[in-house]
This record gives C-alpha cells, structure tokens and sequence, in this order.
C-alpha cells in the first residue's frame, strides 16, 4: 500500500465529494432518480444483466432492483428479456428511449456545468482538464461490479 501520510488524501477526498454534490444538482428536479438514472448508466456501459448483478453493482437489495427495474419498463426506459445462454434466466437492458434519457440528463448537465466553468480563469479550466486522465485512471480502480469500495 502507498504511504498517504504525506498525500493530501483527506483534501482529495473532501473536494471530489464536493464536486459529486455539485454535479448531482446540476440536474433539474423531477428528472430520473439518482439510483434510476445510475442503473441506466450501468446497463449502457456493461449491456444486460441479470437483476440479481445489478443489484450487487448498484449496491441495493435485490427486492429494491426488482422494484426498480418494474418502473424502468413501465416507463419504457427498460426492458426483461431472455438470456440466450440459458432460457431460464431473465436479463435486463436498456432501451432506446432509455439511453436518450441519459443523453437527455448529461446535456443538462453538461450545458450548466459549461456554463459555470466560463467563471473561472483559463488556468483553472486548464488544469481541470489536465486533471481528468488521473480522475479517470481513479475511477477504474474499483470495477463496476464490486461495491465494496475498501479494496
């Protein structure tokens, strides 16, 4: 394990929460819930799951995924289907009208997270930039399937 004492890692970890809050209230109330819209993004990015991986991935019981998935298909957002592999197993994805209300959400997000970065100076968006292959590098150190982020 890297020694952090002389990391600033509280500070990293204090800003990247702000920043989280940030970015959630950049989207206008009564859109997709957090956890629909998380769901969502989980399914564009890794395809069709079985709920029961869903669920481990989203960090929720599977009960609250079951519940969950049924208002994304009632919604039209998701949708059930058979696993070719093995007809027993049922898979969820995301539908078209699904990913086009995520692309709907991140382009209002986008567009005022566009509009408060003309606020600061060029050497802060450029250094928010040059920041962004380590954020990324970050990101992936902990898969999308394990929500046990102590490891």
């Amino acid at each position: 394990m890297a020694d952090t004492r002389r990391f600033p890692a509280t500070e990293v970890t204090t800003a990247l929460e702000r920043l989280t809050r940030m970015v959630l209230r950049l989207t206008a109330r009564g859109e997709l819930s957090l956890t629909s819209a998380a769901t969502l993004a989980t399914l564009e990015r890794s395809g069709p799951c079985r709920l029961t991986e869903l669920a481990a991935r989203e960090g929720v019981t599977q009960p609250a995924m079951t519940q969950l998935v049924s208002r994304l298909q009632e919604s039209g957002l998701a949708e059930r289907g058979g696993d070719p592999e093995d007809g027993r197993v049922v898979r969820v994805h995301i539908t078209d009208a699904g990913r086009a209300a995520l692309a709907a959400r991140r382009k209002v997000r986008t567009d005022a997270l566009a509009r408060l970065l003309t606020q600061l100076s060029e050497d802060e968006r450029n250094a928010l930039v040059a920041a962004l292959p380590a954020i990324d590098s970050l990101t992936r150190l902990i898969p999308d399937d394990r929500p046990d982020a102590s490891r």
